[in-house]
Order: C-alpha cells, then sequence, then structure tokens
C-alpha cells in the first residue's frame, strides 16, 4: 500500500481563528476535505495578538518550541503553539514571537499605516514553518501558501533547504489572492532575506519591495500556482502569463460548495506528476 500524500498548509488566516475571508476559509476547509480523502496534512498559520488564546485553547508545544530564528542579526525566540478543531479532526500550528505577533493589529497600526517590520515577520513566518516542519520530521510532498505572509517560502524552499531530506522532494503552490497591492516595504529588505543558498540576483523581483513584487517572487519560485480571487494585480497576472507554470484557475469557495476540493486535490496530483483521472 503506498503511503498518503503529504499536505502542508501555511496560511495566513484560518477560520474561526480569524475572521470569515476568502482565505480563512479556504484555510480551514481545504484541509479538512483533503484530509477526509485520504491524505495527510498540517497547517500553520501566524499567531496574530488578535487570537484570544484561551478561548481557542491554544497551548505551547514544549517539545517544538525553544528554537532561535536569526532575522536581521538578530536571534529572535520561535514559539509552537498549537490548537484543535475537533469537528474537523485537525490541529493549527501557530508560529509566535514577542517582538512580532504579540501586537494587538494583524499587518496595520490604529492608523491604518502598515508596520515597519512586516518584512522581517514574513520572513520570521517562513523559516518558523520550515524550521518546525524539520524538527517534526514530516516529510511534505506538497506545500501549499496561501496569503502574503507565505510568499517567501518558495524561494527559501528552493534556495535554502532544497538539500534537506525532509524537502528534497516537496512542491511548493501558492494561491494568490487581490490582497496587499498597496503593501511596501523598506530598502534594506532584500538584504534581510540574503543567506546562505540566496544571493541578490535571485530578489531581482524584488525592486522595489513591495506586496506586488513578493507575490511575483513567489510565482517564480512556486511549482504551481492557485488562483484563490478572480481577479489579481495586473503585473501580478502578467507574471502568471509570461511563466510557463502550471495554473488552476479561480473557482468560487464557499463554506457550503466544497467541490472545489477535489479540483485541488487533483492540482496536487497534476503537480507532483500522478496521473490524473
Amino acid at each position: 500500500m503506498s503511503e498518503p500524500t503529504r499536505v502542508l498548509y501555511v496560511s495566513s488566516e484560518i477560520f474561526p481563528y480569524m475572521k470569515e475571508s476568502k482565505i480563512s476559509v479556504v484555510g480551514r476547509y481545504l484541509p479538512q476535505g483533503v484530509q477526509e480523502k485520504g491524505f495527510e496534512i498540517r497547517s500553520f498559520m501566524p499567531k496574530y495578538g488578535i487570537i484570544n488564546e484561551r478561548r481557542n485553547q491554544l497551548h505551547e508545544v514544549i517539545r517544538l518550541s525553544g528554537m532561535n530564528i536569526i532575522i536581521n542579526d538578530i536571534d529572535r525566540p520561535l514559539i509552537i503553539k498549537v490548537s484543535s478543531i475537533p469537528s474537523a479532526r485537525m490541529q493549527v500550528y501557530f508560529i509566535d514571537n514577542e517582538d512580532y505577533f504579540y501586537r494587538k493589529f494583524i499587518y496595520q497600526n490604529e492608523k491604518g499605516e502598515y508596520f515597519p517590520d512586516n518584512d522581517e515577520r514574513a520572513l520570521f513566518f517562513a523559516k518558523g514553518v520550515l524550521e518546525t516542519v524539520k524538527k517534526l520530521r514530516w516529510q511534505p510532498d506538497i506545500i501549499h501558501c496561501q496569503g502574503w505572509i507565505s510568499h517567501l517560502i518558495p524561494i527559501l524552499l528552493r534556495k535554502c533547504y532544497h538539500e534537506d531530506p525532509i524537502f528534497t522532494n516537496s512542491k511548493v503552490i501558492v494561491s494568490l489572492y487581490n490582497e496587499a497591492s498597496d503593501l511596501e516595504f523598506n530598502e534594506k529588505t532584500r538584504s534581510k532575506i540574503l543567506s546562505p543558498g540566496i544571493k541578490n540576483k535571485d530578489l531581482e523581483l524584488l525592486n522595489p519591495a513591495n506586496g506586488i513584487n513578493l507575490a511575483k517572487l513567489a510565482i517564480q519560485y512556486a511549482n504551481g500556482v492557485i488562483m484563490g480571487s478572480e481577479s489579481l494585480p495586473e503585473p501580478v497576472t502578467e507574471m502568471i502569463k509570461s511563466s510557463s507554470i502550471p495554473l488552476l484557475p479561480y473557482m468560487e469557495v464557499s463554506q457550503q460548495d466544497t467541490t472545489y476540493i477535489q479540483e485541488y486535490v487533483q492540482f496536487y496530483d497534476q503537480i507532483l506528476g500522478k496521473n490524473v483521472k
């Protein structure tokens, strides 16, 4: 009997920890539907400060916590928390850090201004997920990223983690949404991402460093793209068209209608080179 396909979900939002949105609904119901089809799944999201830990019964996973991640030359403690969604027989892992995720806002302050360290938060989140999966010793076949804060995972996988036996055979899929089109980072963003395996030339698309170019960077290093929104910013659409990357067109998604799940599963099989019925 063959081993089940393993899918790692890395989402910026998962319902009910976050309010309902296109991303949070897919983040909640897609993993459940895929698991019910016989796949193994793991789900990760950031532990934003607005998430009530007591109400959602989050608790720290001591055996996974205790690692440090260097961001901008500073060691940052990585804290892993977990919560369960009993009706889905599903656990959700949360990436936490006091400096990056304790604030009571998500990406913008009370004035609606983007946090100046959003680039560091995205980098910490991406590295935190990958380092935690390594510690779990769980080899994903598919890594499915949703939301801009996960968009550094493709380049990290292709340039920094490709020789790690946990990720050697992993394929990465990016679901793109009409979000963060006005998100701007700073002039130091590219230098923060540089690391053994990633050179300046690998980050040419991040000029300037903003949300749209970050999405384009994710496309450049992904194995497949899913249209999560009916329309995307034109530069992102043009990037998809100019690449030969496999594309799953937009489908309407809701809690009630789960027919899209089979389409996603077939797309996973296509990316893995399996026979698609």
